[in-house]
């Protein structure tokens, strides 16, 4: 098992930086327990916060074998993750997604049992079900600039909502599909996917989208987007690959916008697919996620590849490798999603890791 802290360079350029190990009094990540009120097979989608007393977490507890389970939400009070109950909500299924454009108007996307889409509304204390927009199939909830976007599809094709005043006004979405989003500002948009011809990230500017290509690998794609500046965006996702055996390890893909052309970023994994971006407090890239993060073992060895870092934290040109910490009676994670708390460095990461035959359990996790 892969259980320390290492400093490793992280951009592609040929000077290698030799940075000291991390000592004893490293920070690292801390396992954050679940609130006795979740039921067993449980698991958390996402999470977002806005402020170091608020937060929530989204996902599906009470899944059996053959049920779908239960919406769940938590929600962290500075203290606790608590469950929020869910007054008048009965069908089945999970929450996909949760956006907070401020604290007291929260947002969450889920699906029911028979694959319809269910939209949630908080005044950031009490939840209530929304009427979800009528023809869409929806997967994702984004803010940013004090307003709530959609992602799904229509008819099978991209579209995009965005919370207009009492409405939501569909927009026009990126050609592909589109899997994460950074909103700036109403006419400063990037939303990260993947078209026939690759990766992609596409940028709005309040009349039309501008498509560029992250990498052309068969079966690239980005999954998660951060704009620092114009001429900083962040893309990661997984690279993709030709031919191989079924199963055949996928390299991760992290990728920086110049405001010109995209350049791959080497990261100190081999394998793995990067699930997450998070900012620090100045808007910055800070945190990157790794899911099933692998590396070349040492010539000879078997087996060949070994535990890879789940996260990376990016300090100028380099980056820091952690691994989430050992939860007694359970596994590792399966993919965790970053959230910052703002104006903190505070970090938080959700998912759903394993757990004894077969089972699985939430994950959540706190940096900070």
């Amino acid at each position: 098992m892969k259980r320390r802290a290492l400093i490793v360079t992280a951009l592609a350029a040929p000077l290698t930086l030799a940075l000291p190990a991390a000592s004893a009094d490293t920070p690292s990540w801390q396992h954050v327990p679940a609130p006795g009120q979740v039921r067993p097979q449980a698991g958390l989608n996402e999470t977002v916060a806005s402020g170091p007393r608020r937060a929530w977490a989204v996902g599906t507890d009470a899944v059996g074998r053959s049920a779908p389970g239960y919406p769940l939400v938590l929600r962290w009070d500075g203290t606790a993750w608590q469950r929020q109950s869910l007054p008048g909500i009965r069908w089945q299924g999970e929450l996909l997604s949760v956006a907070a454009p401020a604290p007291t108007e929260v947002w969450a996307v889920g699906r029911d049992s028979a694959g319809a889409t269910r939209l949630l509304r908080s005044n950031g204390t009490t939840w209530s079900e929304s009427r979800a927009p009528s023809g869409f199939v929806l997967t994702k909830a984004v803010a940013g600039a004090g307003r709530t976007w959609l992602i799904g599809t229509r008819d099978q094709a991209p579209a995009m909502l965005r919370r207009d005043g009492r409405g939501w006004q569909e927009l026009p979405a990126p050609p592909g599909s589109v899997y994460g989003m950074h909103v700036l500002a109403d006419d400063d948009v990037w939303a990260a996917g993947a078209s026939e011809l690759g990766a992609t990230a596409s940028h709005w500017d309040g009349r039309a989208w501008q498509q560029t290509i992250v990498s052309g690998s068969p079966r690239a794609v980005v999954g998660s987007i951060l704009a620092v500046s114009p001429t900083e965006v962040w893309a990661g996702g997984s690279g993709g690959f030709i031919g191989g055996p079924p199963g055949k390890p996928i390299p991760p893909l992290l990728a920086r916008w110049d405001g010109q052309t995209w350049e791959r970023v080497a990261v100190p994994t081999n394998f793995g697919g990067i699930t997450s971006l998070t900012p620090g407090p100045s808007g910055e890239l800070a945190w990157v996620a790794v899911a099933r993060s692998l590396k070349w073992a040492p010539p000879g060895s078997n087996p060949p590849l070994v535990p890879g870092p789940d996260f990376l934290a990016r300090n100028g040109q380099s980056f820091a490798e952690y691994d989430e910490p050992q939860v007694p009676g359970e596994g590792d994670s399966y993919s965790l999603q970053l959230a910052a708390v703002p104006g903190t460095s505070m970090v938080w990461a959700v998912g759903r890791a394993g757990g004894p035959d077969g089972t699985f359990a939430p994950r959540i996790l706190r940096f900070g």
